[in-house]
């Protein structure tokens, strides 16, 4: 989310108006994209920038919901009238958040939550300015986080305040993924994501339940670059800006990411072992920047969808549709832009991806799309900005869709 970017780009806007192979989708490339609606959940209660929604393994009634500043409020989904969010955990006192891409930006509960209280969280920390992803573990007698059994398993230095990532999450195989921005600036002034020796402009790929060689966590013996002097043996991916929500289909268990763009172009990529996806020398499909000598793979794995810069300024990446309310939607990946508000579907298979379809558009609304969430039946949830980014927030869900 490129604040002073997206400011620009609207007003201009205004004045003119990795992985191993995998089974087939249900239903890949088969059937119209319908069209759908959304509509609110919880109407009468207002937060403070949402930016990731989600359920804990074994917990099918509490919705998480992480405010940026650095809280997080666990909802009650049979409660729709609730009007204040109760406190889980709150954290803001070493959440930096000065910065619109800092603060705290994403949430993982273990697989084995239920059994060990375990959860992961990504935030932006200052003094010296760095990402760090942080592991606690939830107190059985209060249900709520143990504050004292902060873990930190990374440290990344982080030279601006933009770009910053991320999301954590787990994969179907038990490793913990992790997306990071390049760094900051513009035109990534320091070669990160051409560099898989530095973690930024990556995905990592750890595994959190073993501590090796002195690390608080192992390294996958089947990472891509292990053994490899030139890179990282974390990096599972790279040549990414940065990638703002990636979430794994569980029908495919294919990783989908939405990778911000800059001054022209944002991208939808799925996110292969070893991929590197071409950032800085290009932007989405396109030429950006010459190549700079040494790079280790010039191989460039291509985007799956991208929009220009008259259609949305920031990606925000979602989820594929695994509902069983709406089967016409089934299989269809939807993603949004942050700015313009637009949703689109996109249908992959075996064969590769169809053309990207509106499925919603803003009109005169005003939600800023932060993020999708995934309930354990399917089910997708929205986080929005209403009013713009320094409104309040809001949560949505999709209540029907065309010819259901």
């Amino acid at each position: 989310m490129n604040a002073n970017l997206i400011v620009s780009m609207l007003l201009a806007v205004l004045l003119q108006q990795a992985e191993p192979p995998t089974s087939p989708l249900p239903n890949a490339n088969k059937g119209p994209i319908p069209r759908i609606r959304v509509s609110r959940l919880f109407p009468s209660l207002q937060l403070r920038r949402p930016v990731q929604a989600l359920q804990a393994p074994g917990d099918a009634r509490s919705l998480f919901v992480l405010e940026q500043a650095g809280r997080i409020v666990r909802l009650d989904l049979q409660d729709a009238s609730v009007t204040e969010a109760p406190t889980w955990m709150d954290i803001r006192e070493q959440v930096h958040d000065r910065g619109n891409e800092e603060g705290l930006l994403s949430l993982a509960f273990h697989p084995k939550f239920a059994e060990n209280g375990q959860f992961f969280v990504y935030y932006s920390a200052t003094s010296p300015r760095r990402s760090e992803l942080t592991r606690f573990t939830v107190d059985r007698t209060s249900g709520k986080p143990d504050i004292r059994s902060a873990k930190v398993l990374l440290e990344i230095p982080q030279p601006y305040s933009n770009h910053n990532g991320g999301t954590v999450l787990f994969g179907p195989d038990g490793m913990l993924y992790l997306s990071i921005g390049d760094g900051g600036a513009a035109n990534d002034p320091h070669n990160h994501s051409q560099n898989p020796s530095t973690l930024l402009g990556t995905v990592i790929r750890i595994d959190v339940d073993r501590a090796v060689d002195g690390k608080p966590y192992a390294i996958p013996a089947d990472n891509p670059f292990v053994g490899n002097a030139k890179a990282a043996p974390e990096v599972w991916a790279y040549g990414l800006r940065n990638v703002w929500r990636m979430s794994f289909d569980r029908g495919s268990r294919k990783l989908y990411g939405g990778d911000v763009g800059q001054n022209a172009w944002e991208e939808i990529d799925i996110i292969q072992r070893g991929g590197n996806y071409g950032w800085n020398v290009r932007e989405g499909r396109h030429a950006f920047a010459p190549a700079r000598p040494g790079a280790l793979n010039t191989d460039y794995v291509e985007p799956v969808a991208e929009y220009g810069h008259g259609e949305g300024v920031s990606v925000t990446g979602g989820f594929v549709y695994r509902g069983a309310r709406f089967p016409t939607l089934q299989g269809v990946y939807l993603y949004a832009d942050y700015a313009f508000g637009t949703i689109w579907g996109l249908r992959c298979g075996d064969g590769g991806c169809g053309e990207p379809v509106v499925v919603w558009k803003r009109g005169a609304a005003t939600q800023m799309w932060s993020s999708f969430g995934e309930l354990h039946d399917g089910e997708l949830v929205l986080c929005a900005f209403d009013g713009g980014e320094s409104g309040p927030g809001s949560l949505w869900k999709i209540d029907d869709v065309e010819g259901n």
